[in-house]
């Protein structure tokens, strides 16, 4: 076992806990503030398909008592969750909230991208709510969410009243094109430093889209729009407004100032609702309280296994790493540059667009495809660097059997908690890094799924004992340091150019980009965990399992598209 500056067993499993319990309590409070309820739906369209949502039902709302209601939809490879900011501040504003997961998303079934992504199914949905203003709607969607929302106005033209397009356009890729009257009363609600300003708007930089001949054909002027006025006439549905906070695409879920632009927009748009000033906004307690829930999961991840490791049953586990050298020559340097850089450039050369293995039956998500195809590359590339580079050591017997167990012990209390937390109806997450309980269709695929990325951790564990120098410290650094360093360069430095010169530098990249942030804090917990299981086993076979079974889990739920 590791001596020396460790917290004492069951230290971490307190911290764990007490995240946890504070986190979901606080995103539960704030989500409930003013007496909102909020419930998990299901309803089903017209093809059969079963959807999912959060309803959002301030105090007071009754069908005696109706208010009006908003549609609000996540964007790509998102889930109903990650629209929380929006939804929390609508409904203390009194507007009825229907958090949609679109087709192929989260709990909804059917293929993405198709059949108006259950934009027609959800503003369905929402009119028939007895205790909804049937005509008093507001449609609101995030980047692909945005074409939910004009899916559904496209199909029921006379159904709602305004709109607000987060992120997102009309037109080309999958939307009606718009004109100065369709959509009804829209405000378009695009960041400066959006990514996708090339794709969306045809413009180069985000922060110029107001003069692109696309925004002018919307907005009726020959003249470049400009940001804050209101063009047109709400009375005739024929308002326009374009807004720009200083934010990205995935920041728009943290900037006060976007949700502040589109729930003023409801209030001059749509009838009643109860006004509060801009600044009134409480939706980051909940995004605070979530991200501690997730901090706290990753705590009691070490503070399972070291609970664990103390059972009879895992005792043949326990065990002290062989000593490391204390100096790291041009062979080590070599490999944490290999390790470090090469997964980073890979994953950049596989746009995540790219039908490697096209979705189907056995392997039903589009994205995960992808980052598994990365997976298996950098694997063999990991092997071929680790046997040219690696240090000669002699092989002892793994102890593959118990480190099994602990996975699938450790991960089984992960997900119970997880489960425990969704009655609440509260997953951990912050921001564009979340884990929630898997749907049945999600829990089938992680079958498919789990051999390569588990094999992947397994390989870079492996790797990382290898890299082990110096003090206790220092490896904790390095590990982490080696599987997050490329990403956080390649990643951060693309971000350095778009706040610099309001560009990516390499714009067909834009999606990977966004993606990318997430390796960050996740490969920083893998190389953590990696070291933390290593020091007190002297295998890396048990940080595999539980490495290698929640990465699964995570890629899963957490990038669900599916299109089987």
């Amino acid at each position: 076992m590791e001596t020396g500056a460790r917290l004492r067993p069951g230290l971490w499993l307190t911290i764990g806990l007490v995240l946890i319990v504070v986190g979901v309590a606080l995103a539960a409070l704030v989500e409930r503030a003013g007496g909102v309820r909020v419930s998990d739906v299901r309803f089903r369209g017209a093809d059969g398909t079963t959807f999912s949502a959060l309803l959002y039902r301030p105090a007071g709302v009754t069908a005696e008592k109706p208010a009006p209601g908003i549609l609000a939809v996540h964007g790509y490879i998102n889930t109903r969750e990650t629209q929380s900011p929006f939804a929390i501040e609508f409904a203390r504003r009194g507007y009825v909230v229907l958090a949609l997961d679109q087709r192929g998303h989260g709990y909804s079934g059917g293929a993405a991208t198709t059949k108006g992504f259950g934009g027609p199914e959800g503003l369905t949905y929402l009119r028939s709510l007895p205790f909804v203003e049937r005509n008093n709607i507001g449609l609101e969607g995030h980047s692909m969410g945005g074409w939910t929302v004009l899916a559904a106005a496209a199909v029921m033209p006379d159904a709602y009243k305004a709109m607000v397009l987060e992120g997102s356009s009309t037109g080309k890729p999958f939307a009606k094109e718009g004109t100065p009257t369709w959509p009804r009363n829209l405000a378009v609600v695009y960041s400066r430093f959006d990514e996708f300003a090339p794709l969306m708007w045809l413009t180069p930089r985000a922060q110029d889209v107001g003069g692109g001949a696309k925004m002018k054909a919307l907005f009726g002027t020959n003249e470049p729009v400009q940001a804050g006025r209101i063009y047109g006439d709400i009375a005739a549905g024929t308002a326009r407004r374009l807004t720009q906070p200083v934010a990205t695409h995935p920041g728009d879920h943290l900037s006060r100032e976007a949700v502040a632009d589109a729930a003023d927009w409801f209030a001059l748009t749509l009838k009643g609702g109860t006004p509060r000033a801009r600044g009134d906004q409480i939706w980051w307690g909940k995004e605070a309280g979530t991200g501690l829930a997730l901090l706290g999961l990753a705590a009691l991840t070490l503070g399972l296994f070291d609970l664990l490791l103390g059972l009879p049953v895992f005792a043949g586990l326990r065990g002290a790493p062989s000593p490391v050298p204390q100096v790291r020559g041009a062979r080590w340097w070599a490999l944490w540059l290999l390790t470090a850089f090469v997964p980073a450039l890979t994953y950049y050369l596989l746009p995540l667009s790219l039908p490697l293995i096209k979705p189907s039956a056995l392997f039903p998500q589009a994205i995960t495809n992808v980052l598994m195809i990365w997976a298996v590359l950098n694997l063999v590339l990991a092997l071929l660097f680790g046997w040219w580079l690696g240090p000669k050591t002699v092989r002892r017997p793994q102890p593959w059997g118990l480190s099994i167990l602990m996975g699938a012990v450790v991960i089984a209390i992960l997900y119970v908690v997880t489960v425990v937390a969704g009655s609440a109806l509260v997953d951990f997450r912050f921001w564009v890094v979340a884990l929630k309980p898997l749907s049945v269709r999600q829990a089938a695929a992680t079958l498919s799924y789990v051999i390569p990325f588990t094999l992947f951790v397994l390989v870079a564990f492996r790797g990382l004992a290898g890299l082990a120098t110096g003090s206790t410290r220092s490896h904790y650094g390095w590990a982490a340091g080696a599987l997050a360093t490329g990403f956080f360069v390649l990643t951060g430095g693309q971000y350095l150019a778009l706040f610099a010169t309001g560009a990516l530098p390499l714009p067909f990249e834009a999606l990977n980009a966004i993606v990318a942030i997430q390796f960050v804090p996740l490969l920083l917990g893998l190389g953590v965990l990696a070291v933390y299981t290593w020091r007190r086993t002297g295998s890396y076979l048990p940080g595999t399992l539980i490495g290698g079974l929640f990465i699964t889990w995570y890629m899963v739920a957490g990038t669900a598209t599916h299109f089987a």
